[in-house]
């Protein structure tokens, strides 16, 4: 499985807004001293080994965040904040304002673009979004959090609000991810 560079470059980007160019570079130096995989250019359109990619996640979430793996789904929430708005890269995907049409075929679609493994499955029935990851090789919250929290947002962008259920996830020790996500009356 690999991750679409962009991933990489949306954490450069976030983290060099809230903790400075400088902390980045030092954090990116340190990260390419033990890894060398990381001494290279990593551009959007970079294709990045899954097991990189999580010693990226990992490195990350104890230089800037005391390894709280809660932060994964603030990252969703900002990706879904900056892609969905106007101006961003998949605000097409809102202009039918069909909440049903965006969870059965947008979000397979934005899986599929940053990840060349695993599965997402998701259908919207009576008001509840039912969102199943499955497949992934490894299990890393990254993934739960992070999609998870992406959708949270959308639902907002949309103008819904929402409560989720975890039924299944990585951080239950479960081997696949199943939220519900049950919108309220806005």
């Amino acid at each position: 499985m690999n991750i679409k560079g962009t991933a990489f470059v949306a954490g450069k980007v976030s983290l060099t807004d809230n903790f400075g160019e400088e902390r980045w570079n030092s954090f990116l130096a340190k990260l390419a001293a033990k890894d060398k995989y990381f001494g290279q250019m990593i551009m959007s359109v970079t294709i990045i080994p899954l097991d990189k990619f999580i010693v990226f996640l990992d490195e990350i979430l104890k230089e800037f965040f005391n390894n709280d793996s809660k932060i994964y789904w603030l990252f969703g929430m900002a990706s879904a904040k900056y892609a969905l708005s106007k101006g961003g890269p998949y605000h097409s995907y809102l202009l039918s304002k069909d909440v049903k049409q965006f969870v059965e075929s947008a979000m397979p679609k934005l899986w599929a673009t940053y990840f060349d493994g695993g599965k997402l499955d998701a259908r919207f029935d009576n008001n509840v979004v039912h969102l199943m990851i499955t497949g992934l090789p490894v299990k890393h919250v990254y993934f739960e959090y992070l999609v998870m929290g992406y959708l949270q947002q959308a639902l907002r962008v949309f103008g819904k609000k929402s409560v989720q259920n975890c039924v299944k996830g990585f951080s239950k020790g479960d081997d696949d991810i199943y939220y519900r996500f049950e919108i309220k009356n806005s």
